[in-house]
């Protein structure tokens, strides 16, 4: 390089989301996309990024000058967020032979108004394994935008696998990378079990809908007429609703605190030895402390509820009817609750630190996050979303989508799903977690496109997922 290049602008306005760190998952978006266009010497669309103040004091020929010192430097390797303060990030960008310190803070309308490139003096860290199927014959920017977002996850401190599905107008693309078990150099499958945590809701929300498609319930009946006498004594438990439930506006808590009192709990394993008898036992003395249908709290406790009340009306198990009611129809064959000891493809999970940990064991909160599953039923479940309703299942699947409660500033509810508006689609989403796990689906119905994303480590695979499908949406 002839000299340091050096782009900056002050004046920084931050931006809100309900979602944590909100500033910050803002400002990774649109870094990721800068670094696509780089990687893609696409320098007008990079520019376009710019917001107009930007524009205004550094222009297109300029900007392209220094672009065009990066780009004899061949393709961003991987980028790590070092420090976020005050809506400016700090980024390292890694070259093959060079690194840079990017200073980098977006506005209200999500375009970059700081930008600042410093070489730094070292060299760039071992990339982990990564491999795309050998079905995609050729690198197109799909693949080239999943490759850096994917590889920014893997490059933070103790993250292990990521399966990721893409979902373009209708069509679907698939990509792995890292390791399944440390050491063991061995990428994981479409078919790769993986834990997904809370997106379990969704299909819980699901097996509600179904009952209410079939004509067994409403959801605004009390959930109590479908309780226990001894329960039906609560009078707290007459004010809720299926929809409160559902949409996690009940009262009821994240947790029972009476989670760690059963007989067995460990704390490595937390919900394995919590069964119909302690949740009833919460429920009996349950005194709500919100009126319920007018705040959210999500609670893990409601969708144990929800499941147990669907299950009994069913009398069925969680598992079957999951295989029964969705599974089935979709051709999903490995989604399930309890893993057969006798599968082959057993799965390892590690946590924050990078440790091996156990997979979570559910009773009475199966349906809350205790599903597993693997990308390719994933993407199916995901495709399912996009068809127009013709049989019960999927009338039910479009009926967990409809609106049911306000999130302010700017989120809705269906019945477990999410609901954000990026430009002018609605995005419904959810994710999940587990102590070694973690996962994140998004779609966009109108343009039949999504992301599917799965880890065996607990670091959260959100901002990777966000920063695909907003990459999806928003590509000409």
């Amino acid at each position: 390089m002839k000299h340091f290049i050096t782009i900056v602008l002050l004046g920084i306005t931050s931006y809100s989301f309900a979602q944590t760190n909100p500033e910050e998952q803002v400002n990774r978006g649109v870094y990721n996309r800068l670094e696509f266009f780089i990687n893609s010497q696409m320098t007008d669309s990079a520019y376009n990024l710019a917001s107009n103040s930007f524009k205004q004091q550094f222009s297109l020929a300029k900007f392209t000058q220094v672009l065009q010192e990066l780009y004899p430097l061949g393709r961003v390797k991987s980028s790590t967020i070092k420090e976020f303060e005050k809506g400016l990030a700090t980024y390292q960008m890694d070259f093959d032979s060079k690194s840079y310190e990017v200073l980098f803070a977006t506005d209200t309308s999500l375009k970059f108004n700081t930008l600042k490139f410093t070489p730094l003096a070292i060299k760039p860290q071992v990339e982990k394994t990564i491999v795309v199927p050998a079905t995609q014959k050729s690198v197109d920017n799909d693949d080239l935008f999943v490759d850096s977002v994917a590889n920014a996850y893997l490059k933070q401190q103790n993250t292990q696998s990521l399966a990721i599905g893409i979902l373009k107008n209708g069509q679907t693309k698939t990509y792995f990378y890292g390791e399944t078990a440390k050491g063991n150099q061995t990428p994981p499958t479409k078919t790769s079990i993986y834990e997904i945590g809370s997106l379990s809701k969704v299909f819980t929300a699901i097996l509600l809908s179904n009952l209410v498609e079939e004509g067994t319930i409403t959801l605004d009946q009390p959930i109590a007429l479908f309780l226990p006498d001894t329960l039906k004594k609560n009078e707290e438990l007459s004010k809720i609703t299926f929809q409160m439930l559902a949409n996690h506006t009940s009262g009821l808590p994240r947790l029972p605190d009476n989670l760690d009192k059963v007989k067995g709990f460990n704390e490595n394993d937390p919900y394995k030895t919590y069964d119909k008898k302690a949740l009833y036992n919460y429920l009996a003395s349950f005194k709500n402390k919100k009126n319920p249908g007018e705040e959210y709290e999500y609670s893990n406790l409601g969708y144990a509820v929800l499941g147990d009340i669907i299950c009994s009306i069913y009398k069925k198990s969680y598992d079957q009817l999951v295989k029964d009611i969705i599974c089935k129809p979709l051709e999903m064959s490995n989604t399930f609750q309890v893993l057969d000891p006798k599968r082959k493809d057993t799965f390892k999970v590690y946590n924050k630190e990078g440790q091996e940990v156990i997979p979570w064991a559910f009773d009475a909160f199966g349906p809350a996050g205790g599903l597993k599953s693997t990308l390719e039923d994933l993407l199916k479940f995901a495709n399912a979303q996009f068809k127009m309703p013709q049989t019960p299942l999927e009338n039910a699947m479009a009926n967990t989508r409809l609106f049911t409660f306000f999130l302010p500033p700017d989120t809705d509810l269906g019945l477990a799903w999410h609901m954000n508006l990026i430009d002018d689609l609605t995005v419904y989403w959810h994710n999940g977690g587990t102590a070694g796990s973690s996962s994140y689906l998004a779609l966009s119905p109108d343009k039949k496109s999504g992301v599917v994303i799965l880890s065996n480590s607990a670091i959260s695979t959100d901002d990777t997922g966000k920063a695909i499908l907003d990459y999806l949406l928003r590509k000409k």
